[in-house]
């Protein structure tokens, strides 16, 4: 198997998935050859009928074959072969998974940074020379008589194990698709991208580039955490109004072209949705999106409706906000998402049904309790409305640069109004209300850390001067004309920003920011 893949006569067909195995995983395989475990049979499609693209052998660039040379393609057992041509037979210097062999411990692992003599790399097992200067070195431990033994036994072992290697022949690149997508017999099951990916290539069509073509357009636009299985249901919902995964599962029924222009469209009204998303709502990365069902659905709205009009735009902001601080998408199963997309499309581009069919505001009291979770929806849609009203930082009155505070979730950049490490020591609890979070740029977050609020702030408020109300009311924080900030204590601090949040959000979800 080693001598075939190194001669480029066993390949990975380009809809296989990529190497998925962990360390953990590898080891436990090699441990298994070692101890005479069955691991399952390899599946190899031998064809002379040569693809025009196919992956590389985990980290392993391939050999080139002529046109006339078999090649095994490997529908079943990718991760093996991967493991047991990386752990035995590639070079030494070679990057990719190396094991030892500790014949001391009589375990596996990685390979240290600093090897030691009893240490055995497994890719010596085949190299005589390696072989040879590894058992010399040897020698020369105390114990080398035992250890010596104990490397014979295991390059016998390896060295005589055998693998059940079954062949497909004359078929064709359509018949063996369907074959290698009915096949799941190892430990990391397939998703319904693989599936749908495997089922629907084609030497034309390749699922798996086209979306790794849209990740990469999006990356420099901050969307570089967008998933496969999101991009799927964005095509799915072009094509058949669905994302459930049965649904879902049917494009690999689909005629051939359809899901190659539902790919298409889908790249553009991604595109257009994103563009929306930076400069109506400001969130500049995917880990700002409240729920994956936001992005699904405002696809779909840009592929039926390229331009939308002032009212059609007031509705999706009303949409937006309103199933955002509702929490509508949570827990949503794909059949809700999947009538949601209707009811979304029907709201915001014919004014069919009614805004508060997506949930209403938050009242000052529901967000004085929420506590802030950066991976909640919640707290996305609360940082993202907290940079509508256009911070500025409390300290200085610079304005807090929100390109930076929304591409990349960094906590430094939310600042405990009342600090944290001040309210602990005066036994204060609710810290972490949504209602004591403010934008604050790093430097300042640091100038201020455990300062006692009834410090710091009135001592902003002073240097501010003029500024200080405009400054204030941009976090959304009450006015330092008519609150004194040298006595106010949390719990009326909290509910008096509370107010002040609820009032901004529930213009935000009425559609009027």
């Amino acid at each position: 198997m080693i001598a075939d893949v190194r001669k480029g006569e066993i390949k990975v067909p380009k809809f296989q998935r990529p190497f998925v195995w962990n360390d953990e995983q590898a080891l436990k395989l090699v441990d298994s050859i070692a101890r005479g475990y069955p691991v399952g049979s390899v599946l190899l499609w031998r064809t002379t009928e040569k693809l025009k693209s196919e992956r590389e052998l985990g980290r392993f660039r391939l050999p080139e074959t002529d046109e006339m040379t078999p090649t095994k393609y490997v529908l079943d057992g990718q991760q093996r072969i991967t493991v047991i041509y990386s752990a035995l037979g590639a070079a030494a210097a070679e990057t990719g998974f190396s094991p030892i062999y500790d014949l001391r411990k009589e375990e596996f692992a990685t390979e240290p940074e600093n090897r030691e003599k009893h240490h055995f790399p497994l890719r010596f097992a085949y190299r005589t020379t390696d072989l040879l200067n590894f058992r010399t070195e040897l020698q020369r431990l105390e114990d080398s008589g035992e250890l010596q033994e104990r490397l014979d036994s295991l390059i016998g072992a390896v060295t005589g194990y055998r693998i059940p290697v079954v062949e497909l022949r004359d078929l064709s690149v359509e018949e063996v698709c369907p074959i290698f997508e009915r096949i799941n017999s190892s430990g990391t099951r397939l998703s319904t991208f693989d599936l749908v990916a495997a089922a629907t290539w084609s030497q034309t069509f390749d699922l798996a580039d086209h979306a790794q073509t849209i990740s990469d357009e999006l990356k420099p636009k901050g969307f570089a955490g967008i998933t496969n299985e999101t991009i799927l249901k964005c095509i799915s919902a072009q094509l058949i109004s669905s994302v459930k995964k049965e649904d879902v599962l049917k494009l690999r029924e689909q005629e051939e072209g359809k899901i190659e222009s539902a790919t298409s469209e889908t790249k553009e009204a991604l595109r257009k949705t994103i563009d929306y998303l930076q400069k109506d709502f400001g969130i500049q990365a995917m880990s700002f999106m409240p729920y994956d069902a936001h992005m699904i659905c405002m696809r779909k709205i840009f592929s039926e409706e390229k331009n939308l009009t002032a009212v059609q735009n007031r509705r999706l902001r009303q949409w937006f906000w309103r199933t955002a601080f509702s929490q509508h998408f949570r827990g949503a199963s794909e059949a809700f998402v999947t009538s949601s997309i209707g009811s979304a499309i029907a709201w915001i581009l014919r004014g069919e049904g009614a805004a508060d069919h997506f949930g209403q505001a938050p009242k000052a009291d529901a967000i004085r309790s929420t506590k802030f979770h950066f991976r909640a929806a919640i707290a996305k849609a609360f940082v993202i409305a907290l940079a509508k009203s256009g911070p500025r930082n409390i300290t200085n009155g610079a304005a807090v640069d929100l390109v930076d505070a929304l591409s990349t979730y960094n906590n430094k950049q939310y600042h405990h109004i009342y600090p944290q490490a001040w309210l602990k020591a005066e036994k204060i609890t609710n810290i972490d209300s949504l209602s004591n979070i403010c934008m604050l740029s790093a430097s300042q977050n640091n100038k201020v850390s455990d300062t006692p609020p009834h410090e710091y702030l009135p001592a902003a408020i002073n240097e501010l001067a003029s500024e200080a109300e405009g400054v204030f009311a941009s976090n959304l924080m009450p006015s330092p004309e008519v609150t004194d900030y040298s006595t106010l204590t949390y719990d009326d601090f909290l509910a008096a920003r509370s107010e002040e949040i609820a009032r901004h959000v529930e213009s935000l979800c009425n559609g009027d920011l």
